[in-house]
């Protein structure tokens, strides 16, 4: 019987640890919050994308770029079988459309499953875009050279490293350099949930060059959207499950270092960069739970976030957009660019609006 008696304090603690989890987990997700509306006065859907529109990045010359398709373990999709693409969005034309840009021979399209992107512009103004991508549930990097000519992206390499393990966004540093955010540690299905669900901050960021690649940044929940400052002396990281942006310096030997640290109430996740003046947008997800466990009957919301002046004492957090998933569900990213806003979705549509 002295089996018996043990086993019951270990079950009441399992029990009690996974009570004192899910109360954690839905902190963490956010459930239950709802959001006032915030509309802006000119809107529309984006023609053409109705899967998802993840990532967005928007050229100086006003050039969008746009993942689409992405199937992500654990979330909707409503384009299950067929393979992501990315669109082009001219911003500079009156009424822009998303045009599919062709992948050139030898890249595996079949199995192509787009997340975050970054786009960097060499010395000779060529344009390279860094694609995270998903093969076979698999984290991989492409790199891709952008042909304006004929809208076409030319297949340049496909970047693996074991430090990559379960890549989510990425800024370009180089025409083959880079950081990296892994939203989880584990790439394992169950283990990844577990990995939530525990509350473990073994989420990081990895600096990738063809010379050297190592953990610059640990310690998260769950890292997801990064960029850079206009000066390039910053990079940001979005902690989604942590509610929060991170501030961190760049060094010259590509380490970071933590400046400081921005609590917000929102699931923040991809982050972009007002060129001009530093802003930081960022598409948020205002209930968690809504997402990872969709119901047509009570869908995923919206939330565009302007954060101004980071690095001050006291930032400006302002709501730009919010939606209860009646327009726009699962927004995560918004960029602007000359007045125009455009704001991406996980598995949705995408909408552009004027300021």
């Amino acid at each position: 019987m002295g089996s018996l008696h043990t086993a019951f304090p270990v079950a009441g603690a399992a029990a009690s640890k996974c009570a004192y989890d899910s109360h954690a987990e839905e902190n963490r997700l956010n459930a239950s919050r709802e959001v006032a509306p915030v509309s802006l006065p000119n809107c529309r859907l984006i023609k053409g994308i109705e899967a998802g529109s993840e990532d967005i990045d928007i050229l100086p010359n006003g050039l969008a770029f746009i993942s689409s398709g992405l199937k992500y373990p654990g979330l909707k999709s409503f384009a299950p079988d067929k393979p992501g693409e990315i669109f082009l969005m001219d911003l500079n034309e009156d009424n822009p459309r998303a045009v599919e840009l062709r992948i050139s021979r030898g890249f595996d399209v079949a199995s192509f499953n787009p997340h975050g992107i970054s786009t960097y512009v060499g010395k000779d103004d060529s344009v390279y875009l860094f694609v995270v991508n998903h093969p076979h549930q698999k984290s991989t990097v492409e790199l891709f050279k952008f042909v304006e000519d004929d809208n076409s992206l030319v297949h340049l390499k496909t970047i693996r490293h074991d430090l990559l393990t379960s890549v989510n966004d990425i800024v370009a540093m180089g025409p083959d350099s880079f950081y990296a955010t892994n939203d989880h540690y584990f790439s394992d299905f169950i283990l990844m949930f577990l990995e939530m669900f525990l509350g473990l901050t073994w989420s990081n960021v990895v600096y990738y060059s063809p010379k050297e690649v190592k953990e610059v940044a640990s310690g998260f929940y769950s890292a997801n959207g990064i960029n850079i400052s206009p000066d390039r002396k910053y990079i940001y990281v979005a902690d989604v499950l942590d509610h929060s942006i991170h501030v961190m310096e760049k060094h010259a030997n590509w380490s970071l270092t933590p400046v400081k640290m921005l609590q917000l109430d929102t699931l923040v996740d991809n982050l972009s960069i007002d060129p001009h003046t530093g802003d930081i947008w960022t598409g948020c997800h205002p209930d968690g739970m809504k997402l990872f466990h969709y119901d047509p009957e009570n869908l995923p919301a919206s939330e565009v976030l302007r954060i101004q002046n980071i690095l001050s004492e006291k930032p400006v957090v302002t709501r730009v957009y919010a939606d209860n998933g009646s327009v726009l569900q699962g927004s995560s990213v918004a960029s602007i660019y000359e007045g125009k806003l455009l704001i991406g979705t996980v598995f949705h549509r995408a909408l552009y609006c004027d300021l």
